[in-house]
């Protein structure tokens, strides 16, 4: 069996404009470069090569390279020092879901798929259909997938209130769903954020 992997010049650019972008807007300080150049001399080179010429634009933003098998140990090891990631997908799939397990599990990781004319947020996990029903799923993926599309569509103001209900949830710890070891159910959890949204 034979897996090919393309990267181009004009989507790295394009990958690496939108992050550099993203940066600037919401006040990032650093991107980490992931790659496996040091193997994939070519095709990671490209990329890299493509985003160096991006970060000459940005000087305000750092700009750091890591190799891919280190930069998951180091996510785990000392997380704090990573403020943006910038990966090929494969890579990008594969860090997500670690970072995720970090943080208490995909039930709780938003994501965004952002392009230049539309863009799509949904729960990491997508539609979880064998616990559909059950009252087991915890909404906060939802919920934070929704704060981003508040913010990508200008709602800052509404998109913090939510957040802010939700953090307060959490650090009650009273309310976690059965993911996180509690025994809370859906509707009663997502009762607890709107409890806090009207105070």
């Amino acid at each position: 069996m034979e897996s090919i992997k393309i990267i181009t010049e004009r989507a790295s650019t394009r990958i690496a404009k939108f992050a550099f972008d993203y940066a600037r807007k919401n006040g990032r300080k650093k991107i980490h470069g992931i790659h496996k150049a040091n193997i994939m001399k070519l095709s990671d080179g490209l990329f890299l090569k493509s985003i160096r010429a991006v970060a000459e634009q940005y000087p305000e933003i750092e700009y750091k390279e890591m190799i891919v098998d280190n930069a998951c140990m180091q996510i785990v090891m000392n997380p704090q020092q990573f403020d943006m990631m910038l990966l090929p997908n494969l890579y990008g799939d594969v860090m997500s879901d670690l970072a995720a397990g970090l943080v208490g599990g995909l039930g709780v990781v938003p994501s965004g798929n952002i392009g230049d004319d539309c863009a799509m947020f949904e729960a990491v996990h997508g539609t979880a259909p064998d616990i559909a029903g059950k009252g087991y799923a915890n909404p906060t993926a939802l919920l934070m997938s929704s704060i981003l599309m508040l913010k990508h569509l200008g709602e800052q103001s509404r998109a913090e209130r939510i957040e802010s209900a939700l953090e307060k949830v959490y650090r009650e710890g009273k309310h976690f769903t059965r993911d996180l070891g509690g025994t809370t159910g859906t509707n009663d959890f997502t009762d607890a954020v709107i409890a806090e949204l009207d105070k």
